[in-house]
């Protein structure tokens, strides 16, 4: 006897509503492949933004008519009936009617007798409608499509569910009664909430808006799906930074924000202060502005600083008691803790006060800084490579709906040269040798002539890696005059051991080095840049206590989001860009 055959075991998905929301998540339902007809019948709670929406409304279902009878053809004459006194008068309204008339008076003169004798009719109430509604809450790519029936959910005249409405409803899964894409649909059991919009006023009523246009409704722009997309990309390589370096034996250290040293002396930088002496009004409104940090543009050519010489009395009594400022690199108060507990990294945002119109440049970006403790400068280069390929690779493994979308319609390159930039090694050239290179270039002409001892261009750095060797670049052991006065000396007395990372398409995304721990050298690279001695005491005093060799570099994660996504300008790819002249919300 023949064994009866057995049917295919369905596997049942888990649909865990959200601990805090009593909601689940739509990329739970979306992106649960095969095992979606194991879904089919469940009962489950989603809300999300409506990202289109469709009314189709039915005709009212009329009875076929029937042919007569011979009996109701035919029927038979009635006899004579007796007539009520009430049925009399009304035999008699279209005679009193005729009256009226005739002495002028209209029948609205009446309107009870109307009123009684001649009923308006009702309107029949509206067909039902269906309500075929796209929401997204965030969590994927794809919307689902949830199905309203106003005969068994009403849905109010005041209740337009038109793009932009939020909706928290409950119903079943069923399978899609469309032939689309999606296989999967919820029918509405009832609705728990409804945010109406206004459609008129609403920035993405209009459909794909360019992304320039979205940079003026930062507050509004999370919720299109390219914006979207690159939220989940930047959390994922939020969370992938911080798995490499503690996979790697790193703690995460905070440095400040608010600083009085000056870590570079290259970049113009945010003054803090809560001096009324800043024209910050005065009265009540002066009290309040008083206790508000305000950032000043503060350009000093760094040959003509004096820092922490010849304090100002106005300096004394601010908050500080200190020309104060906005980091622009935490990498100096990194190293006191990696002298302490080895290897070290940081993440935070960083400020520069340049008027730039660089697409690459806001003057708020988030920058990953690391420091290591008995480590070199080849040592921060391969720190700096493998962390750069970990990331690339961990976006590939984690977002691939994301990239799928960035693919269709940003970059359809950008998963082939994410995939290249894994699997290969990157070229490594000093700054001597870079030069050499672009000095022989005969067809091309840049538009900044190329010297020994002045630093290299976008325009040099994107021929190196995109023209070149078309693939990342790290050159290293430039001249000691275009890097910051900590970065160690080399034997030459010319150069010091710095790196940049190159990336095509991209430029610069991480810059390094390896710090001077001579106690001599570091004082005379101060002098070189006129800084005062008991403004960086702090700072040599880790020379004098148990100094070691060490070395870091700081990784743009801007930039890198900004990569990993292929797009151009930094501000599509920052929350809330802030440029010169517009800081919106």
């Amino acid at each position: 006897m023949m064994e009866s055959q057995q049917e295919p075991k369905v596997t049942i998905p888990p649909l865990i509503p959200l601990e805090y929301s009593n909601r689940v998540m739509l990329k739970t339902i979306l992106e649960c492949g095969d095992d979606e007809i194991g879904l089919f019948g469940k009962t489950v709670v989603v809300g999300g933004w409506v990202k289109s929406s469709k009314e189709v409304k039915r005709e009212p279902v009329v009875a076929a008519l029937k042919p007569p009878t011979a009996a109701e053809a035919f029927p038979p004459s009635p006899g004579p009936k007796e007539l009520s006194c009430v049925e009399v008068v009304q035999s008699r309204i279209p005679f009193f009617k005729k009256i009226i008339r005739v002495f002028g008076v209209s029948s609205d003169s009446y309107p009870g007798v109307r009123e009684k004798f001649e009923p308006v009719p009702k309107p029949p109430p509206p067909p039902p409608s269906k309500f075929f509604l796209q929401i997204n809450d965030g969590s994927s790519i794809s919307s689902l499509m949830v199905v309203i029936d106003s005969a068994i959910v009403p849905v109010s005249a005041s209740h337009v569910l038109p793009t932009g409405t939020c909706i928290l409803a409950q119903g079943v899964l069923e399978k899609s009664s469309s032939h689309g894409k999606q296989t999967i649909e919820l029918k509405v059991e009832k609705i728990l909430h409804i945010g109406t919009v206004e459609p008129d006023t609403y920035p993405l009523s209009r459909k794909r808006l360019p992304l320039d246009s979205l940079r003026d409704y930062p507050h509004i722009r999370p919720r299109t799906t390219t914006v979207a997309s690159i939220t989940r990309i930047r959390d994922t390589l939020d969370f992938a930074a911080h798995t490499f370096f503690h996979n790697h034996g790193f703690l995460h250290v905070q440095v400040p924000i608010i600083t009085t040293i000056d870590s570079e002396g290259f970049s113009e930088k945010f003054q803090v202060t809560t001096s009324k002496k800043w024209g910050l009004g005065s009265g009540a409104d002066a009290d309040v502005r008083h206790e508000t940090v305000k950032a000043e543009q503060h350009i000093e050519a760094r040959d003509k600083s004096k820092l922490g010489t010849g304090v100002k009395p106005e300096v004394k009594e601010d908050f500080f008691g200190h020309q104060s400022y906005l980091s622009v690199s935490g990498r100096l108060h990194l190293e006191s803790y990696a002298c302490a507990l080895g290897n070290v990294y940081s993440f935070g945002p960083r400020f520069r006060a340049e008027k730039t119109g660089s697409i690459k440049q806001v003057a708020e970006m988030w920058v990953v800084e690391v420091e290591m403790a008995f480590s070199q400068l080849k040592d921060s280069m391969k720190c700096a490579e493998d962390c750069f390929k970990f990331l690339c690779k961990w976006i590939l493994d984690h977002c691939p709906q994301d990239m799928k979308f960035v693919t269709k319609r940003i970059d359809k390159t950008i998963v082939h040269r994410l995939e290249y930039m894994i699997s290969i090694s990157y070229e490594r050239i000093s700054y001597r040798e870079a030069v050499d290179i672009l000095r022989k270039v005969t067809d091309k002409t840049f538009e900044t002539k190329l010297r020994w001892g002045v630093p290299l261009t976008a325009e040099h750095l994107s021929y190196l890696a995109d023209d070149h060797y078309k693939r990342p670049v790290i050159i290293y052991d430039y001249p000691k005059a275009v890097k910051p006065f900590y970065v160690r000396l080399n034997d030459d007395g010319k150069t010091v051991a710095a790196f940049d990372m190159v990336v095509p398409k991209m430029g610069t995304v991480i810059t390094g080095s390896q710090s001077e721990e001579r106690l001599d050298m570091l004082s005379a690279r101060m002098k070189e840049f006129d800084l005062s001695r008991d403004q960086y005491e702090w700072y040599q005093d880790l020379r004098k206590h148990g100094t070691v060799k060490h070395s870091g570099f700081s990784l743009g994660f801007d930039l890198m989001v900004l990569l990993m996504t292929g797009l151009t300008d930094v501000r599509d790819v920052v929350p809330f860009p802030r440029t010169h002249g517009k800081a919106n919300n």
